[in-house]
């Protein structure tokens, strides 16, 4: 099994499982729009004993604005 870790963006620090069909990009519904996080670097963890292979990926935009506040209140 291998894992994805995100970089930046608002998933910053999530560790996801990585279907296998995902190639360069991971692109997420968010809200309206969707995430877009890109591969970047080497995989880590490739060997047999050393735990899940871990892909890392970074934040490279969103579809829609992020608005964590859209009717304009503070709660």
């Amino acid at each position: 099994m291998a894992i994805a870790r995100l970089h930046g963006g608002p998933l910053d620090g999530q560790i996801i499982p990585l279907d296998p069909t995902i190639d360069d990009s991971y692109i997420v519904p968010y809200g309206e729009g969707q995430l877009v996080y890109r591969r970047e670097g080497e995989d880590a963890n490739t060997g047999e004993s050393d735990g899940p292979t871990e892909t890392r990926f970074v934040y490279v935009e969103a579809t829609e604005d992020i608005d964590p506040n859209p009717d304009g209140r503070d709660d």
